[in-house]
């Protein structure tokens, strides 16, 4: 039966997981459904999921007993899928992907998206080093401009790239006195006509405007003068206009489009960001409640060994081989220990409250957090030996690996294009035009007249009109330039000057951040080494302390020594417990900020990008066959 109930076990933990990532609403844009198809849904709204505010299904497959049992691999897990500093973030992308869709129609940039959260705190921040990593917890905005993009328009003004079609009806009932009735025959001209007009027009990022416009007009009169009525006029006209200085090339009208695609970019780094800046948080948690809980042992401990020397003190005085007060300063001792020992229990439940808000979507509201204790599975593990590449190799690693270097070169290659556009509105317009118009008119002879006379190629149907159109019977022609010259061209001129100057600071910005860099990764590297020998010099003064105390205990045991000595031994003792406790949780955070100062912690965690922004991560959480006992319930 054991031989089935793993694999069984098992078989639940992977559907579990399963069905975690099929009940999550995924973060998405509905396309629009019904309709006409193609025909219709550009004209329909899509749609955007409601937000899920439900757990996966990992976080109750890891509760036992009403006891939350997490791993470090468990504890990233439960961040990608439920915390929402990186849910938001996660609207990035498709935020800055609406904004390149509506710069391919020439719409202008929108500001969009939130800077980066920088993670939930420790209870306690002892121990924990706050300058680290640098910038790596930066709360700026993403793309080019704050917030992710530019909402005035500089430079020459981009219009609508989708085309457009417009059609035109009109139904009209004219009657107008005539003071000479030699030209129409009558006092009072009756007309009544019938307009129709299609066009189509479209702007091309070359800067070019094209129009295609097909009209006719049908007119019945009460005139005598006319050889044909009723008759119907139309046309067939095409105009196009071409910008050769101001608003001309792909470069000007199309920048919106580059920066947008920057801005992706960009979106997708700072949502990297995000998840190395969470993830980094919230495993430094989980390490502070690994040194808690071992905090709590130590207390207990000191509590236990306090206690007992506090009874055997009142033997030996009711025995009579002991002063009276020595029972006095052991009852003391007790007390304090009984001190240390809540707030060691309060830090814990504290930090249990932090990390159970950040790996849950609706905090610790959730019924499965709200009374269940976190159990770390996962000890800290300090290697033997720190072995570290050169640091010039250890730079241009970081150099190429962190967020906050590319985001930067994107964005300056973004203002870069936007200053193409802006130098562009210096030039004067210069506008080359042409126009050409097919005619044509058809009718019947004059119903008024008898025996009226009419060209007969100017008789006939619609189909004659058509005809006279396509055959291009009557054509007309038309060319010219037209040049616009600003004078002095002041603001022009500013901009272009301003944006440069904006250029030159973000280059320095840049070579700031290269320099903060290297920085950070020299602090990272002594860092990481201070914490080593703080971790080894504590190590050694424990167990010194603890062989001091075994001594001392031995000494008051045949006479030798005192309580208070004893007593005193105890309190040195747990306070190096507690300042080895502090180092190990210091060494953690150092190696989570030396991950971050290189760029790679999600490399080193072992996480899918696109496992990250799915919200759901593929690897199946198991429990060992034997959990840890809960703080509480040891020592009982």
């Amino acid at each position: 039966m054991k031989k089935i109930k793993t694999p069984l076990s098992l078989l639940c933990s992977v559907l579990l997981a399963a069905s975690s990532g099929w009940s999550q609403s995924a973060v998405r844009i509905e396309a629009p459904q019904g309709g006409l198809g193609w025909l219709t849904h550009p004209y329909q709204k899509r749609e955007v999921p409601p937000i899920n505010t439900a757990n996966s299904a990992r976080l109750e497959a890891l509760v036992r007993a009403g006891n939350l049992y997490l791993s470090a691999q468990d504890v990233i897990a439960l961040a990608l899928e439920n915390n929402l500093d990186i849910e938001i973030q996660r609207y990035g992308p498709l935020l800055t992907r609406e904004v390149t869709r509506r710069a391919k129609g020439g719409g202008a940039l929108r500001s969009v998206g939130v800077g980066v959260a920088t993670g939930p705190q420790s209870v306690s921040l002892t121990g924990v080093s706050l300058t680290a990593s640098g910038g790596a917890t930066s709360t700026a905005g993403a793309g080019v401009s704050s917030g992710g993009g530019i909402v005035t328009q500089l430079g020459p003004t981009i219009n609508n790239f989708d085309p457009q079609l417009s059609l035109y009806a009109n139904f009209a009932h004219n009657t107008s006195p005539q003071s000479n009735t030699i030209l129409t025959g009558t006092t009072a001209l009756v007309s009544d006509q019938r307009t129709y007009q299609a066009q189509l027009s479209k702007y091309t990022p070359l800067g070019t405007y094209m129009q295609l416009t097909y009209g006719s007009t049908r007119t019945t009169t009460n005139s005598f003068s006319f050889n044909i009525n009723p008759y119907t006029t139309g046309s067939l006209d095409f105009q196009i206009s071409q910008n050769l200085l101001n608003g001309f090339g792909t470069a000007v009208n199309g920048r919106n489009i580059r920066v947008a695609k920057n801005n992706e970019k960009v979106s997708d780094l700072q949502f990297k960001q995000q998840v190395i800046t969470t993830v980094s948080a919230i495993l430094n948690l989980y390490w502070d409640l690994v040194s808690f809980n071992e905090d709590l042992k130590a207390r207990k401990d000191e509590l236990a060994t306090a206690q007992a020397l506090f009874e055997d003190n009142k033997k030996q005085v009711q025995i009579g081989t002991l002063a009276p007060i020595e029972v006095t300063r052991a009852e003391a001792q007790v007390y304090s220990s009984q001190q240390d020992l809540l707030i060691s229990q309060t830090n814990l439940l504290q930090q249990e409250i932090v990390l159970k808000n950040a790996l849950s979507r609706n905090g610790v509201a959730s019924p499965t957090l709200a009374e269940v204790h976190v159990i770390p599975i996962d000890t800290i593990q300090v290697p033997e030996k720190d072995e570290f590449k050169p640091l010039d190799q250890l730079v241009k690693e970081a150099l190429a690996q962190r967020v906050e270097i590319a985001q930067s070169r994107l964005n300056l290659e973004s203002n870069q294009m936007n200053l193409v556009g802006i130098k562009n509105n210096l030039r004067p317009t210069l506008q080359a035009f042409a126009e050409l118009t097919n005619n044509g008119l058809t009718g019947s002879p004059n119903y008024l007249v008898p025996d009226a006379t009419a060209d007969p190629f100017l008789v006939g149907g619609y189909g004659n009109l058509l005809g006279q159109v396509f055959r291009r019977n009557f054509p007309s022609y038309s060319a010219g330039l037209s040049l616009n010259i600003p004078l002095r061209n002041r603001a022009a001129q500013s901009d272009y000057t301003t944006s440069l100057l904006e250029i030159r600071q973000n280059e320095l910005t840049l070579q700031k951040s290269i320099n903060q860099v290297r920085v950070d990764v020299q602090n990272a590297v002594t860092g990481l080494k201070q914490a080593r020998v703080r971790y080894d010099s504590a190590v050694k003064a424990r167990i010194l302390q603890q062989q001091t105390l075994d001594a001392d205990k031995k000494k008051y045991t045949l006479g030798a020594s005192t309580v208070f000595q004893v007593v005193q031994d105890q309190q040195t003792l747990a306070a190096a417990e507690s300042t080895e406790t502090q180092s190990l949780a210091n060494y953690s955070h150092a190696r989570i900020a030396f991950d971050q100062a290189l760029g790679t912690t999600m490399e080193v965690n072992h996480i899918s990008y696109d496992e990250a922004l799915s919200g759901h991560v593929s690897r199946v959480s198991g429990l060992p066959a034997k959990l840890p006992p809960a703080a509480s319930e040891e020592n009982q």
